[in-house]
C-alpha cells in the first residue's frame, strides 16, 4: 500500500490549486483522512513557516473515488500579523467532495492547563495486528499496513461509568518520518479519522455498520511524533437520528496532550458486498 509519504506529496498546479495523486486502496470510498491530509498540506503550502496550524473544521460533501485524483483549491481568508485563515475545497469530477477551514497561529505566552493522560497498558503489551495468527487480516488492516493500530481491551482499563460509549487506542506510523513538524501534523490529520467511529460502536457489540464520516475538526497543541506511540482517548457522548457524535483526545508517552478531535458520522447498516479492490472494480 501506498506510503504516508507518497499520500501527502501534492503536485502544486497553480499558485493556490494543488493535485493528490490515486493510490491503491482495499475501500470503496477515499479515506476521510486521507482527503483531510491532503487538504491541509496544501493549506500549509500558502503560509509562511513561522505560523503553525492550530485547528481546523471540514465537513465530507461527497464520497470520493479512489483511483481518482482529487485536486485542492486554496483560498487565502486572511493573513494577519498573528493568524493566518485558508479555506480549502476538495474536488473530484468537477464536484465537492471536501471543504475545510484551516487556522494558522504564531503562538504567545498564556495561561496552561491540561487534561491528565487517562491510565492504560503499554502499546507493547498488545499484540500487533499484522504479527498475531489469532487476529484476522481484513481489508482495513492491510489498507493501513504502514500503521501500526492496537485497540485496548476493554477489560484493560478503566472505563467512566458517566461515559456513554468509549475505547482507547494506541497507534503510531511503522516507519520513521522527516524531523519536520509540518509533516507530522499532516500525518496525525490522515490517522485521527483511523478508529474513531469505533468509540460509538463500542456501546453496540455486535451491531455491524459502515462508517461514514459526515465532519472533522481538530485542534493542535504541542509539536510530537507520529511516528512514536500515541495514546487515542476516544468517546461517543451521543448516537441518535442515524447519526453519532464522536471525540478523542491524543497523548503522546510522556502524558502531554498533543491534539483533540471531534467529529460526527452517520452509521449506516452494513453493505452486505464486501469492499473490493481497486484493481477488482475494473
Amino acid at each position: 500500500m501506498a506510503t504516508i509519504e507518497e499520500i501527502l506529496e501534492l503536485e502544486q498546479l497553480e499558485r493556490d490549486i494543488f493535485r493528490g495523486q490515486a493510490h491503491e486502496s482495499y475501500l470503496q470510498r477515499t479515506f476521510g483522512g486521507q482527503v483531510a491530509a491532503q487538504a491541509l498540506v496544501s493549506a500549509t503550502r500558502t503560509v509562511s513557516p513561522e505560523f503553525h496550524v492550530h485547528s481546523l473544521h471540514g465537513y465530507f460533501l461527497r464520497p470520493g473515488i479512489p483511483d481518482r485524483p482529487a485536486v485542492y483549491l486554496v483560498e487565502r481568508l486572511r493573513d494577519g500579523r498573528s493568524f493566518v485563515t485558508r479555506r480549502i475545497t476538495g474536488i473530484q469530477n468537477g464536484e465537492a467532495i471536501f471543504s475545510m477551514s484551516a487556522s494558522f497561529h504564531i503562538g504567545n505566552e498564556g495561561i496552561e492547563h491540561q487534561d491528565t493522560m487517562p491510565t492504560v497498558p503499554p502499546a507493547d503489551s498488545i499484540p500487533d495486528p499484522l504479527e498475531d495468527p489469532d487476529l484476522p487480516k481484513t481489508g482495513v488492516v492491510r489498507e493501513w499496513e504502514n500503521f501500526d493500530i492496537r485497540r485496548i481491551p476493554n477489560e484493560e482499563f478503566v472505563t467512566d461509568p458517566l461515559l456513554a460509549s468509549q475505547q482507547r487506542v494506541w497507534f503510531r506510523y511503522r516507519h520513521t518520518l522527516p524531523d519536520d513538524n509540518v509533516f507530522h501534523v499532516c500525518t496525525l490529520a490522515y490517522m485521527s479519522d483511523m478508529t474513531l467511529l469505533g468509540s460509538a460502536k463500542a456501546a453496540h457489540p455486535g451491531v455491524d455498520v459502515q462508517e461514514a464520516s459526515l465532519d472533522h475538526a481538530m485542534w493542535f497543541m504541542r509539536p510530537f511524533r507520529a511516528d512514536e506511540w500515541l495514546l487515542y482517548d476516544q468517546t461517543s457522548p451521543f448516537a441518535g437520528s442515524g447519526r453519532a457524535l464522536t471525540q478523542g483526545r491524543i497523548f503522546d508517552t510522556t502524558g502531554r496532550l498533543v491534539a483533540a478531535v471531534t467529529q460526527e458520522a452517520s452509521p449506516v447498516p452494513a453493505d452486505p458486498v464486501p469492499p473490493l479492490r481497486q484493481d477488482d472494480r475494473r
